[in-house]
C-alpha cells in the first residue's frame, strides 16, 4: 500500500474544513467522517459537489430494491477490481438481505461462474446484466425485455443507471488508486 507521500495525488486531509459547506455535507452523509473517496474528490470542488448531490440520490431515493442496488454495485466492483468499492458495498449488500454465500459468489463472477440456485431468477438476470454492461456495454435485448417485464420501466432505468454508476465510481476508485480507508 502506498503512503501518501508516495501517492501521485495524494488525499486530502482527513481534518479538512474547507470549502466548508462542501465538506459539512458530506461530512453529514458519510456519519461525521471523509472517507479516502471523498478525500481524493475533494481536489475539485465542482466534482465533489455533484458526486456528493448525485450519489446521494443513488444511494437513498431510488425504488429500485436496496438488495438489488448492492447486488449491482458489488458485481460491478469485483469486475472492475475496485476491491475499496467491494469493502464497503459487501456488508451492505448483506445488510439488505443478501447472505455471505452470496457475497463469497460475487467474488466469482468476473469468471461467469456465480453458482445458480443462491440468487433469485431477477437476481441473477441483474447479475447478467451488471456483467453484460460492465464488460461489453451493448446489452441482450431479451435480457432487457425480462427485466422490463419483472421491474417495469423505471426500476430497470434505476437498475442500468445504478451499474452505469458504479462504474464510474469504479474507474474513479481503481485509477487513482483510492485503498481502503483505516480505522
Amino acid at each position: 500500500m502506498l503512503s501518501d507521500l508516495d501517492r501521485l495525488v495524494p488525499y486530502q486531509p482527513l481534518d479538512l474544513q474547507e470549502p466548508a459547506a462542501l465538506v459539512s455535507a458530506i461530512r453529514q452523509r458519510r456519519g461525521g467522517e471523509l472517507i479516502n473517496l471523498d478525500r481524493m474528490l475533494l481536489h475539485s470542488t465542482p466534482f465533489a459537489t455533484g458526486w456528493n448531490a448525485f450519489l446521494s440520490e443513488v444511494r437513498a431515493n431510488l425504488e429500485l430494491d436496496f438488495k438489488l442496488r448492492e447486488l449491482a454495485m458489488c458485481g460491478v466492483a469485483v469486475i472492475n477490481q475496485a476491491d475499496y468499492e467491494f469493502l464497503h458495498h459487501a456488508p451492505i449488500f448483506i445488510k439488505a438481505g443478501g447472505t455471505q454465500a452470496q457475497v463469497d459468489a460475487l467474488k466469482n463472477i468476473a469468471n461467469h461462474a456465480v453458482l445458480s440456485g443462491l440468487f433469485s431468477s431477477l437476481e441473477e438476470d441483474a447479475i447478467e446484466l451488471t456483467i453484460q454492461m460492465t464488460r461489453s456495454i451493448k446489452v441482450d435485448p431479451e435480457l432487457m425485455k425480462r427485466l422490463k417485464k419483472t421491474l417495469g420501466d423505471r426500476q430497470l432505468v434505476e437498475l442500468v443507471g445504478v451499474i452505469a454508476t458504479y462504474n464510474m465510481v469504479s474507474r474513479f476508485l481503481v485509477a487513482l488508486d483510492v485503498t481502503p480507508d483505516h480505522s
